[in-house]
């Protein structure tokens, strides 16, 4: 093979890979344009169909011939060609699916008119159905017998995983792992950390690492004829692979270049390895009602961000011991001589005196209780009254029930009269209707 490895080249793919030997490459990633309309630097993404489809069997064609008798092809394509992409590389190229991944991703291209999306598809193809690359023990997930059951017939290693579909994984964590053939990962946006601001579709590192490392192995060539913004070689390079890329661009091709030198065999790729894990659940999720909090905080200059995330359970707990502080040390105020007291005033500064020396009585000692109690006896007339008190109570007693019979046998002498007048004025209307005598 003439071709230089590791490294991109400004030319265009299918030109590019006529100069491959036949069987040269061991794993290929093409993520080309979806005939959609976007627009690229270069290339113009509104072909007529069957031009479209024309253009993807000639370079699908060159993929298959550079593929090693063992080698993987993955393929990302969108809804309107995935069936025709499909069908052309089983039954034009002689290649094999192995899987049909759907990449469920956030952040997804907003419809007017229809539901939004947010997948894309990828094809896992193989030229040999009974011999390809794929290192099971890098994707194994554990078993429900491992987890739940504690059966000794499960795998220690665990097992691969199942088909599923998906809402939003954050909310359904047991019911999801991202290694299943419906992979979540978020689309590599604006905002995000490891955007490199000049392709408009790039993908995450951490979905082409899963790929790269599945399908291949240390030293193994990995081919990419749309490079793009440079993330399958990339990331092809930290995990010590050899790679190869071609871009029509000349503008993609210096930035991948650039890209390329920043990126170091053995280091970590970008973005969360688990996604799940930086995507909160909804119940944790930032509500509007929030918002107006955290602009609040975020007035006061002199306070930093992080004290203005304080809860407000901490901020009374600290509250607290200041107030009760405060409330000690406060300075008896002197009245001044212009302040005369009312006689209301007088009046109320005697009762609550009284109420304050009720209260120590209370908390006296059961001595002093005693003394006052002997003090009490001392006086006749209390004794004279607290007796009468005793008598009335008692009297009372024995009247309710009197009072209650009473009331009782009154409503029955009621209730019997009035039937009474019911029976009168029956017989009265019985005797009244024709044929009675």
């Amino acid at each position: 093979m003439a071709t230089r490895t590791n490294t991109i080249y400004k030319k265009d793919c299918i030109a590019g890979m006529e100069k491959l030997d036949e069987g040269s490459v061991d794993l290929v990633f093409a993520d080309p344009p979806f005939n959609i309309g976007y627009e690229y630097d270069e290339y113009h993404d509104s072909r007529d169909r069957d031009e479209y489809l024309a253009w993807s069997r000639d370079w699908t064609a060159e993929v298959a011939r550079v593929l090693k008798p063992d080698g993987t092809f993955w393929l990302a394509i969108g809804d309107d060609y995935a069936a025709e992409m499909k069908v052309m590389m089983q039954q034009e190229h002689g290649l094999h699916c192995r899987s049909w991944v759907v990449w469920y991703y956030t952040f997804g291209v907003n419809c007017k008119f229809k539901f939004s999306r947010s997948h894309t598809h990828l094809f896992h193809m193989v030229k040999d159905p009974k011999a390809f690359t794929f290192n099971i023990d890098t994707i194994r997930i554990p078993s429900a017998r491992q987890l739940v059951y504690g059966d000794k017939r499960a795998n220690p290693k665990g097992r691969l995983p199942d088909d599923t579909w998906v809402l939003r994984p954050q909310d359904l964590a047991e019911g999801f792992n991202a290694d299943e053939d419906t992979w979540y990962f978020p689309r590599v946006c604006g905002t995000f950390k490891e955007r490199a601001g000049w392709h408009g579709c790039q993908m995450p590192e951490q979905l082409l690492g899963r790929i790269i490392r599945a399908c291949s192995n240390e030293g193994e060539l990995v081919l990419d004829p749309f490079a793009g913004s440079g993330t399958t070689l990339a990331v092809a390079k930290k995990l010590r692979r050899r790679y190869l890329g071609y871009e029509i661009s000349d503008d993609y091709t210096k930035q991948v270049k650039e890209r390329l030198k920043k990126a170091k065999p053995g280091a970590a790729l970008d973005g969360a390895p688990e996604p799940l894990i930086s995507a909160p659940d909804t119940a944790n999720g930032r509500r509007l009602e929030d918002r107006g909090k955290d602009k609040n905080s975020r007035k006061s200059p002199t306070k930093p961000r992080a004290a203005a995330k304080k809860t407000t359970a901490e901020k009374a707990a600290k509250k607290k011991p200041e107030a009760e502080v405060v409330e000690e040390e406060k300075p008896v105020k002197k009245k001044a001589a212009s302040q005369k007291e009312t006689p209301k005033k007088a009046v109320k500064k005697k009762v609550a005196t009284k109420k304050v020396a009720e209260k120590k009585a209370k908390k006296e000692s059961p001595a002093k209780k005693v003394d006052a109690k002997k003090t009490t006896e001392s006086t006749p007339n209390k004794k004279v009254a607290e007796k009468k008190k005793i008598v009335e109570k008692k009297v009372d007693k024995k009247k309710k029930p009197k009072k209650k019979a009473a009331k009782k046998s009154a409503k029955k002498a009621a209730k019997k009269s009035a039937k009474k007048a019911v029976e009168k004025k029956v017989d009265i209307e019985q005797r009244m209707l024709p044929g009675f005598e």
